[in-house]
């Protein structure tokens, strides 16, 4: 089974930074995209961030500017940078991937940015 383990979480004041990480087993890593979401309480998950196998990125509006996805695929581990925290970043942010029909998560990490 496939198994992602974000972390690197944890509280910042606004204007802080925080690098997530997210560790991927059990697939052939360098061959997929993988993303970022996060959900915060009462919201609907969003994509945050995605990185290509050619490393090509996509980032959401609302992050542009303040946040960097990157891959290591010798380490299996997909990374988000996020600079100039804000309150409205506080989530759970998760690492994902999927495979056919099916969609992997990890467990995901807390980001709390306090104002």
């Amino acid at each position: 089974q496939v198994q992602l383990v974000e972390s690197g979480g944890g509280l910042v004041q606004a204007g802080g930074s925080l690098r997530l990480s997210c560790a991927a087993s059990g697939s052939l890593f360098a061959d997929k995209t993988m993303y970022w979401f996060r959900q915060a309480p009462g919201k609907q998950r969003e994509l945050v961030a995605l990185i290509t196998s050619s490393s090509s990125t996509v980032y959401a509006d609302s992050v542009k500017g303040r946040c960097t996805i990157s891959r290591d695929n010798a380490k299996n581990t997909v990374y988000l940078q996020m600079n100039s925290l804000k309150p409205e970043d506080t989530a759970v942010y998760y690492c994902n991937h999927h495979s056919g029909i099916t969609a992997y998560w990890g467990q995901g990490t807390q980001v709390t940015v306090s104002s």
